[in-house]
């Protein structure tokens, strides 16, 4: 029998992981990026660290349980183990320490000459300071501090998640021993001196400082800030809820479980090596390529409340310039938006155009006679309270039919869907949770009117990214708006199909997975092939997230080899590689990593009239084709059509903040030598503005 090695080319794909952590890089790039403002800079080194937080949680969690029971199982992109990949993952994330050490180092000092000093270490104190941190010890912090040995009566505590806690080693007589000081999150992160607003300490460097008195029967040999990552992969569907537990309350459960699952990452924040490493690897039962030595704190998150201290001239050297969304679109002010939509598809771009006019459609709903039904999907809502949410509850109460599904398996906000779908439920709204082993990711909002004469009428909105008021404004997403009976009674048959756990329902205009969209996509891409085997023009150009989807991956290649002109926008993970004599010589990728997360997903098959566009809810990966719910819409509108249309010759355009993959799988900056530099999203921004003056 052939090796399976042999049934696979893998001569233009990589490992998904590794596009992952360059993905990563590209972020940490923007941090050292000196024409980016310096206090952006430090946001993007903390966004650079809560990614590789999460990856480790996620991925190298999953990774590392494959590695245990199933060590045989081979990734169809370049044909590693687990274990191999696990490997390259924990050498590659050793280099990505080093360099964010760097670049962390270099824009906290600038940040010291702009006013804005953490101070390292107790030494670095004048007088007065010193005396206001050793009261702030003694009277704030020492009382509420939990330490302990580790001894036979002592057992090693379980370290929370990320949670982070100073270790120290211990002598006492001739015995050493270990000692734990969890930081309490019960007090504030950063500690700002009196005399100055803008000079400030960590809360664990204090602690830190202070180990020797807090263990003061002992001999201090060393000490360090430590942080466990634990596995999060943890899925709801693993086991089936107890008999008679609704699901709601299986996923309560399943979301305490997470907190105690496996280590797979030691952190320690010390400036050289440690004699605690031994000692807490054979605790933790972790590797010596699992354990991370950082100079750089283990947790960025403080970091963004640091501006609300600044001042206007502050804020005006170290921001990028103020960019408030615009609250217009091409409806008039005065103009109801339902009635308007019903004239005309409108198209909303965020975070150019704010996330109030979505909410503004709603709340027409809300308070119309004639609206008898919203049905809508829900994935991430943020954890701030969502006027959307206060909307849909007006309108139960009032006696409208309301429809949610809410997806309460989307990760790490599951615990905030469960509240919301609590009150929601309360409220008299219809929940639906979903599916066992399917996630409902779709971006959907359908109200249903009945006019004096009794006709049903549609109003559909689909988008790209989630609804959420807070991510609306930074990230780029696309929401449609229309009144289109196709779109609409596709939407009307999708929530009685989610309502009736039909996965494989039959619909005119949307593509909807996990059933129908891949084959689909794979027959736009067929078509594009037989047409540049006939001599016609033949264009594919798509913007997402990410590609790994091996089938589809496979389609544009052979696309590629047909002839076919290919533009691909992904800003993460892509597992096709370009440029592969043979195999992918006539695509082009490219990834625009800048001031806003570029999140939105479109299709474009063809060219000029005949083009086929779509917007979708779904990145080309697996888990969207075949394990997700999502929506792919078509876009008939052509005005609609020609303004998404240029929106992706501007980006193709970008020479700033775009970087081109190369056939290697490094990514290289476009260059600007011959051409003026342009910067999509600061054009876009501009335009905006533009059209806001414009506008009565």
């Amino acid at each position: 029998m052939m090796p399976q090695s042999k049934l696979i080319d893998t001569s233009y794909t990589q490992n998904r992981e590794l596009s992952w952590l360059k993905f990563n890089e590209r972020v940490l790039e923007e941090a050292a990026d000196t024409s980016v403002p310096l206090y952006e800079r430090l946001k993007f080194a903390a966004i650079f660290t809560n990614n590789l937080d999460e990856f480790f949680m996620v991925r190298v969690g999953s990774l590392f349980e494959l590695s245990l029971i199933k060590d045989n199982k081979f990734d169809n992109k370049s044909f590693l183990k687990p274990s191999e990949q696990l490997t390259q993952i924990f050498a590659a994330s050793r280099l990505l320490y080093a360099e964010r050490d760097k670049v962390f180092f270099d824009i906290d000092k600038d940040l010291e000459k702009e006013g804005l000093h953490r101070v390292r270490t107790l030494n670095d104190l004048n007088r007065e300071e010193q005396k206001y941190i050793d009261r702030y010890f003694s009277e704030t912090i020492f009382p509420i501090l939990s330490p302990q040995i580790i001894d036979l009566h002592h057992p090693f505590p379980h370290l929370l998640n990320k949670m982070l806690h100073i270790a120290v080693l211990l002598k006492h007589q001739k015995l050493s021993t270990l000692g734990i000081i969890p930081i309490p999150s019960a007090l504030p992160r950063v500690i700002y001196f009196p005399e100055n607003a803008l000079r400030y300490i960590l809360i664990e460097q204090i602690i830190l400082e202070y180990a020797y008195k807090i263990f003061n029967m002992y001999s201090l040999i060393d000490k360090a800030i430590i942080a466990v990552t634990r596995n999060a992969d943890i899925s709801p569907d693993d086991e089936a809820p107890e008999l008679g537990e609704d699901y709601l309350h299986h996923m309560k459960r399943t979301l305490k479980k997470r907190r105690s699952l496996a280590p797979v990452r030691l952190e320690m924040e010390t400036d050289g090596d440690s004699l605690l490493i031994d000692y807490l690897r054979k605790r933790l039962q972790i590797k010596k390529d699992q354990t991370y030595i950082s100079k750089t704190p283990l947790d960025l998150s403080y970091i963004f409340s640091l501006e609300e201290k600044f001042n206007t001239l502050q804020r005006q050297k170290l921001l990028y310039p103020s960019f408030t969304p615009i609250k217009k679109c091409k409806i008039p002010t005065n103009e109801n938006m339902l009635d308007a939509v019903t004239k005309k598809d409108l198209l909303l771009q965020y975070p150019y155009q704010s996330f109030d006019l979505f909410l503004k459609l709603i709340r027409e709903a809300v308070n119309s006679k004639e609206v008898i039904s919203i049905k809508i999907t829900i994935y991430r809502l943020g954890k701030h309270r969502a006027k959307l949410m206060n909307y849909l509850i007006t309108a139960a109460e009032s006696g409208k039919d309301v429809t949610v599904l809410m997806e309460l398996k989307a990760r790490f906000d599951e615990a905030n869907n469960i509240n919301w779908a609590e009150n929601l439920s309360e409220a008299g709204c219809k929940i639906l949770y979903g599916f066992e082993g399917y996630k409902v990711h779709s971006k959907i909002c359908l109200i249903m009117r009945r006019s004096t004469a009794g006709k049903i009428t549609y109003i559909t909105q689909i988008g790209t990214g989630n609804y959420n008021a807070q991510t609306a404004l930074i990230y780029t997403d696309i929401s449609l708006i229309t009144a289109d009976e196709r779109i609409g009674r596709d939407a009307n048959i999708f929530f009685k199909n989610m309502g009736l756990a039909n996965l494989d329902g039959f619909y005119q205009s949307l593509l909807v997975a996990p059933f129908c969209l891949k084959s689909q996509l794979l027959t736009y891409i067929s078509d594009e092939i037989g047409k540049a085997k006939n001599g016609l023009p033949a264009k594919i150009i798509l913007k997402m997230n990410s590609l790994t989807d091996r089938q589809l991956i496979d389609a544009l290649s052979k696309a590629s080899q047909a002839g076919v002109q290919i533009d691909l926008i992904i800003r993460g993970i892509c597992c096709l590689l370009p440029d592969i004599p043979g195999k992918t010589d006539n695509i082009h990728v490219r990834s625009i990593v800048g001031r806003f997360l570029e999140h939105s997903r479109i299709f474009c098959f063809g060219t000029g009239e005949d083009m086929k566009m779509f917007i979708s809810s779904a990145d080309w990966m697996t888990r969207n084709t075949e394990n997700r719910v999502e929506i792919t819409c078509p876009i008939y509108d052509k005005g609609i059509r020609m303004k998404i249309y240029r929106t992706l010759r501007l980006m193709l355009a970008d020479n700033v903040k775009a970087r081109q993959l190369q056939s290697d799988g490094t990514y290289c900056k476009c260059s600007t030598q011959s051409t003026t530099p342009f910067d999509s999203q600061q054009y876009f921004m501009e335009e905006y503005l533009h059209y806001m003056k414009k506008q009565p």
